[in-house]
């Protein structure tokens, strides 16, 4: 289920943690939870973050390859660790909603942002990003998880 879409918004850049992966579609699974540790891990042993959401920032959704960034938001400058390098959350002008119900439904919510944005009569950007801002961690029901959808426009 997705929220109302907000009016677009101009967001400012904010640092952070980051490991860039290129997969197959079918490998999000395998991949994503270990990025995740790393890049917290990171953060929190050099005493900068997180500072937020983890987040996945999708350089544009190539049909079967993810490419992509996951992170947290960090309060500092970041020293290289392993796969983790100092990154950012775009300044942008977006359109955001929250999508609530279990990940496996992400890929049809994005659809359906997308179309809803273009419905308006915006230009979908190159980019997109989605904050997990409660999942397996808080609860055992999917259908709880709230992800936040953030798509650059080109008006």
């Amino acid at each position: 289920m997705l929220d109302e879409i907000s009016s677009p918004i101009s967001t400012t850049a904010q640092p952070a943690a980051v490991i860039h992966i290129t997969v197959p579609r079918d490998q999000i699974q395998q991949v994503m939870g270990p990025a995740i540790h790393e890049v917290i891990g990171a953060a929190s042993t050099q005493g900068i973050g997180p500072r937020g959401a983890v987040f996945a920032h999708h350089f544009g959704m190539t049909p079967g390859i993810f490419n992509f960034e996951v992170g947290v938001p960090i309060s500092g400058e970041l020293q290289p660790a392993g796969r983790v390098k100092a990154g950012e959350i775009p300044a942008a002008t977006i359109i955001r909603t929250v999508y609530t119900g279990p990940y496996e439904g992400l890929g049809q919510a994005w659809g359906d942002f997308q179309d809803l944005i273009e419905a308006q009569g915006h230009t979908l950007g190159p980019s997109l990003w989605e904050r997990y801002l409660s999942g397996p961690e808080a609860s055992d029901d999917p259908a709880t998880f709230r992800t936040e959808l953030n798509q650059t426009i080109q008006d």
